[in-house]
């Protein structure tokens, strides 16, 4: 039975750090297993990676995003052996998308881990390390952001867009490295609070990464998808889909179109949602989305103390 209320959602780049799901690890058989799953799958020690590795290594998004996809799997499949009922929608934030869909059955996770490793290398070939850039935003009317950015990649001089509307009031821009600075002055200059540069490896979402989606739609050619399970709002267009080809085609779109993140979850809210469970490290998701709508309850699965009380919550709830 579902949990008729409530949704999981699944974070992107950026919830990566050193150490994490440690403790998760040492109480969940599942979480064990899971990254033993996706180490063989790939073909090295992903766990000694996590906890032993380099901030810099992991923060290389042909690693991270393997990475986050295990994390949020693993914290999936605990939840379930602790007795966690299925929620009513998922979405996940542009990787996350990956992580909802293996958790809602429409992808197998042995062939995600692998095509979101190809992903990120794709992403990370289409612009050389150093040429792109992204930032957030914060305090700037959406509109403002997107007709600055316009008006700099206008110049001819390299591209800048806004490319992840996380919240309102948060945006984040994209683009060539040089041409994200200027945005990120020009846009303090026209009031915003804060203007600062993320810890990613290249531009994402933007139209530079069109050479990344053509290879990307290669390598899911191979990849089997089903229906999903439970309804998965996508990205790109806050909507969810049950034919396995629009989805392939959606999860090619997503790597080069903005991430509405702001519309996904006004989309769960339509539905009925207001419990919502970020499932993966770190409560990224949750600070957003008590911005887009503050009726909604945040709930957290990476701690196991977390997610025992949210166990409990969402009985109570039901």
């Amino acid at each position: 039975m579902a949990l008729a209320n409530t949704a999981f959602v699944f974070p992107g780049q950026g919830s990566q750090k050193v150490g994490m799901l440690a403790a998760a690890h040492a109480e969940y058989a599942a979480v064990r297993d899971t990254f033993t799953e996706a180490s063989e799958a790939l073909g090295y020690d992903m766990w000694d990676l996590i906890q032993n590795g380099e901030q810099e290594a992991l923060n290389l998004t042909a690693t991270t995003q393997p990475v986050l996809l295990t994390s949020s799997v693993a914290l999936w499949r605990a939840w379930l052996e602790q007795g966690g009922e299925g929620p009513a929608v998922m979405a996940g934030h542009s990787l996350g998308e990956f992580s909802a869909l293996v958790c809602a059955g429409a992808l197998g996770f042995a062939d995600a881990v692998r095509l979101v490793r190809q992903r990120g290398e794709f992403m990370q070939t289409a612009v050389p390390v150093g040429e792109g850039a992204m930032a957030a935003i914060i305090g700037l009317d959406d509109q403002a952001i997107v007709d600055i950015c316009a008006d700099i990649a206008g110049r001819g001089e390299g591209e800048v867009a806004a490319v992840n509307f996380n919240s309102p009031g948060q945006v984040v821009i994209a683009g060539h490295t040089g041409s994200v600075d200027v945005a990120i002055a020009a846009l303090k200059e026209a009031g915003a609070k804060r203007a600062m540069p993320l810890p990613v490896s290249a531009p994402f979402h933007t139209v530079l990464m069109k050479p990344a989606g053509e290879r990307l739609a290669e390598a899911m050619a191979q990849i089997s998808i089903q229906a999903p399970s439970v309804p998965v709002i996508h990205n790109v267009h806050c909507q969810a889909e049950n034919d396995p080809e629009r989805i392939r085609e959606l999860l090619v779109q997503q790597i080069y179109s903005p991430v509405q993140w702001t519309g996904c979850v006004q989309a769960m809210v339509e539905r009925g949602v207001g419990e919502v469970v970020e499932c993966g490290p770190g409560k990224v998701l949750s600070g957003l989305n008590r911005r887009i709508d503050k009726s909604l309850n945040s709930h957290s699965l990476e701690e196991p103390e977390a997610l025992q009380a949210t166990l409990a919550a969402l009985a109570g709830a039901a």
